[in-house]
């Protein structure tokens, strides 16, 4: 009985364990861990038991000596996750823009030209709307929030909706957030840095150049870029340009082309294989069983050389950017302490200050969809792209609906648009705003996305 007992408790636990993989792996599983952080952050700093806890801890400095401090501008828990973890953010962006440029949706001009054009739009809408809401007062900086559109939660709606959406759309909406994320990352890199320290950053960018060098070469050691991404991110950190950009520009020196070539692995794994076969025939158990082993572990080196760098690292990163960075940047950035049911009235006006939240609201849920739709339109209508295959373009403005959820880089950049010191109002208007504008693109592109793939099967 004890046996049958621990036979159904092991089984039960891999049972458990295939679930929580099958988990990680769901397109979906990101987003809902960010509503679940977003919840919970929004809990922590309203609640009257956790609120003083969760800001003190936001605002505590860290420092490590050895032989002297390891952060010399007193880095706060706040500022360590938006300036150093963020980083690994933005490098796997950049993994995938680099990706997508080599070998996926915006390798060619023919595949590029559309989401490209659709992203400029999405970018150029929600900024003119934000501009209209808070020219000439001094919330016109925030005009980069609502231009960015939320990959993960994008992606995890439609993969909700399943075959609602045609495949083509699904690849347009992903190029096009691939294309909006690096017109945001050039949108910080150019309007919400410092005054840059020249020495500094042309350090770094020599540093980018040998690395480029050593690639060209032919360097594979993981450790020979990694080392180097330390360094510059540093001396980006210090030269008052915005040290995430730093993540970006490493993640594009990264080696897209495997050590082996695929005839090459293929006549290694003939090889191999033949080896394993061998090693069956020997008569010592003992030596068969080594020699097994020795084969296998050639195979996995030789497996490793025939998958390129990035792809390598992309895989290894997204599992933590997804489920440990991004829920611990929604837990530091989304908690707002609400004062007053004001601070929803995100509606209101003033001459002096503009609308933030109309600004960003409308920017999202109007100029998002609005930009990508009709730009797509002009590009067909000029014959310079191709509309995605079997999509209507009723189904398409629906798509570019989803394209509104800003989330993660709209409240990035909102940290970045006005000084926590004196603006923190502003702020915290901005990210309300931001939720309030991102779950209402999700529910009306959804809606839509619904309502005409039931008229299509009709």
């Amino acid at each position: 009985m004890a046996l049958f007992t621990k036979f159904g408790r092991v089984k039960r636990m891999h049972i458990i364990s295939q679930q929580g993989n099958n988990f990680l792996q769901a397109p979906w599983a990101g987003g809902i861990t960010l509503v679940v952080c977003v919840v919970i952050a929004m809990l922590l700093a309203n609640l009257e038991a956790t609120a003083e806890f969760y800001h003190k801890f936001l605002h505590m400095e860290l420092g490590l000596s050895i032989g002297g401090e390891l952060f010399p501008e007193k880095m706060s828990v706040e500022k360590f996750v938006n300036d150093a973890l963020m980083v690994v953010f933005f490098f796997t962006v950049g993994l995938e823009i680099r990706r997508e440029m080599s070998h996926g949706e915006l390798s060619t001009p023919k595949k590029a030209i559309l989401p490209i054009v659709a992203a400029l739009g999405g970018m150029l809408a929600p900024a003119a709307i934000y501009t209209c809401f808070n020219y000439g007062t001094e919330t016109i900086g925030g005009w980069g929030i609502p231009t960015a559109t939320d990959i993960a939660f994008a992606i995890g709606i439609m993969s909700l909706l399943g075959n609602r959406v045609p495949l083509s759309l699904k690849v347009f909406l992903t190029a096009l957030a691939v294309a909006d994320d690096l017109g945001a990352i050039i949108v910080i890199a150019l309007f919400y840095g410092e005054t840059p320290n020249m020495l500094l950053l042309g350090i770094a960018l020599l540093i980018m150049v040998g690395i480029y060098f050593m690639r060209r070469m032919g360097e594979f050691r993981m450790l020979a870029y990694l080392i180097p991404a330390f360094v510059v991110w540093t001396l980006f950190y210090y030269s008052g340009v915005h040290a995430t950009i730093s993540g970006v520009a490493m993640a594009m020196l990264i080696p897209t082309t495997p050590r082996y070539s695929r005839s090459y692995y293929l006549h290694k794994a003939d090889i191999i294989e033949k080896g394993i076969r061998d090693a069956e025939l020997i008569e010592d158990r003992n030596k068969a069983e080594e020699a097994r082993l020795y084969q296998i572990h050639r195979m996995k080196q030789i497996s490793d050389g025939a998958e390129s760098m990035s792809h390598r690292v992309e895989h290894m990163l997204m599992p933590y950017v997804n489920f440990l960075i991004m829920p611990i940047f929604a837990l530091v950035n989304a908690g707002v302490h609400i004062d007053s049911l004001s601070y929803f009235n995100i509606f209101e006006y003033s001459p002096e200050i503009g609308s933030i939240g109309m600004g960003i609201f409308f920017g999202l849920v109007v100029g998002k969809p609005l930009g990508i739709s009709l730009f797509s339109y002009l590009a067909v209508k000029l014959g310079i792209a191709e509309r995605p295959q079997g999509a209507t373009w009723a189904m398409l403005v629906a798509v570019a609906c989803l394209g509104g959820i800003g989330f993660t880089m709209s409240i990035f950049v909102d940290n970045l648009a006005f000084d926590a010191a004196t603006h923190i109002d502003f702020i915290n208007k901005g990210k309300i705003s931001i939720l309030m504008a991102s779950t209402c693109a999700a529910l009306l592109g959804s809606l839509l996305i619904i309502m005409n793939s039931k008229k299509t099967n009709k």
